[in-house]
C-alpha cells in the first residue's frame, strides 16, 4: 500500500509533532511485548500516510511508529518508499538517524547525492536538507529515529531551490534522474 501527496485523513502527522504522545498505536502497557513481523508491517502497528500535504512535495510514502511514548525520548517510524517514491525535501532543527531496511536508493543530504543500499546507516544532522528517492526497481525502506519532541520541518524557499538548480548533480536528482 502507498500513498501520496493528494491523500487526505485527519491522522496527525509524526513528523510536525511538537509534544511527545502515546497514541496507542505503538509499544504501551496495553500492547504485547512482542509484534510479529511480516512483509514490512507489525502487528498492532497502523499504516499511515506519510504526511498530511495537499502539494506534490512527496511521491508513494507510507510511514509506521514503532516507538512512541511518553516515557520515551525518541520515536522510532518505518517508512516506506515504492520503486520511484521519494521523501520531502526539508530540513529541521533536530538529527535523523536513518536505518535502510530493504532496497536502494538515492539521498540528498546537504550538498551531497549519494547511493544507498540495505543495511547502511544515514545521519542527517541538524539544519542540513535531505530527500530520499528510491530506486525505479524495488520498494525502499529505512527505520527513522528522532527525538519524540522535535520542530516542524521547513520547506525549501525558492531562493534554496534556485541555488539546487544552479548544481547539475542536485538538479538531476531532484528532478528524478
Amino acid at each position: 500500500m502507498t500513498s501520496n501527496s493528494n491523500s487526505k485523513s485527519n491522522t496527525p502527522d509524526a513528523d510536525t509533532a511538537s509534544t511527545p504522545r502515546d497514541t496507542g498505536e505503538t509499544a504501551s502497557a496495553s500492547a504485547a511485548p512482542i509484534r510479529q513481523f511480516d512483509d514490512y508491517r507489525w502487528q498492532q502497528v497502523d499504516l499511515k500516510v506519510y504526511k498530511e500535504d495537499g502539494r506534490d512535495l512527496f511521491r508513494d510514502v507510507t510511514r509506521q511508529v514503532l516507538f512512541s511514548r511518553s516515557d520515551l525520548a525518541g520515536e522510532l517510524r518505518y517508512f516506506q518508499v515504492a520503486p520511484n517514491g521519494y521523501t520531502t525535501l526539508e530540513r529541521h532543527e533536530h538529527v535523523h538517524a536513518v536505518l535502510i531496511l530493504r532496497g536502494s536508493g538515492r539521498a540528498l543530504i546537504g550538498d551531497t547525492v549519494a547511493a544507498f543500499a540495505t543495511n547502511d546507516l544515514i545521519t542527517v544532522p541538524p539544519m542540513i536538507w535531505h530527500q530520499f528517492r528510491a530506486s525505479p526497481h524495488e520498494p525502499m525502506g529505512f527505520l527513522c529515529m528522532v527525538d519524540a519532541i522535535r520542530d516542524k520541518p521547513q520547506l525549501p524557499t525558492a531562493d534554496d531551490l534556485a541555488r539546487f538548480e544552479a548544481d547539475a548533480a542536485i538538479a538531476a536528482f531532484l528532478a528524478g534522474n
